[in-house]
């Protein structure tokens, strides 16, 4: 077995940089993460009739999510900027669990993963749900943001059905 050792630190001088993917090969990676934001019985209430003052908090975050995961290579300082094919962000209220359930899906033909770009659109969508709705319930929860799978690349597939 291999031992696994992390990338983005300078083998000679211990010290932080980018991983060279120069001399990678380009594959199609896809990448999705999931996450989710416990919310009050209060808010899934308002949620559900429609009486949010601020609008649609879910389609907001939605395309909160997108505009981070086209960004993270701008946000995150080691991250490579990819040319994404697509972002497809879903919210879900889930009035039963009181919660509301994030996934994003990047995708992109290049040298490098999107696993960055998949979490940073769960992140994010959770940031403006939680935005769009402090006002009703300030103690809301995120949490559970995870990669759940990705494929391409020279590890191949990875899948992480549940987080640890």
């Amino acid at each position: 077995m291999t031992e696994k050792t992390l990338t983005h630190f300078d083998s000679k001088t211990g010290r932080a940089r980018m991983v060279d993917v120069s001399g990678k090969q380009e594959t199609l990676r896809t990448a999705v993460a999931r996450g989710r934001v416990r919310i009050s019985a209060e808010l899934c209430r308002v949620l559900t009739q429609g009486k949010l003052e601020k609008g649609d908090a879910l389609t907001v975050a939605k395309v909160a999510g997108v505009l981070a995961a086209k960004q993270t290579g701008t946000l995150i300082p080691m991250c490579h900027p990819l040319p994404l094919n697509v972002v497809e962000v879903e919210l879900e209220l889930d009035t039963e669990a009181l919660e509301v359930r994030i996934e994003a899906t990047a995708r992109t033909e290049a040298r490098t993963g999107v696993e960055m770009e998949a979490l940073m659109a769960v992140t994010m969508a959770a940031l403006t749900f939680y935005d769009m709705c402090k006002a009703v319930d300030k103690a809301m929860v995120i949490d559970r943001i995870y990669l759940a799978e990705k494929t391409g690349g020279k590890s191949g597939r990875f899948t992480n059905p549940e987080p640890r």
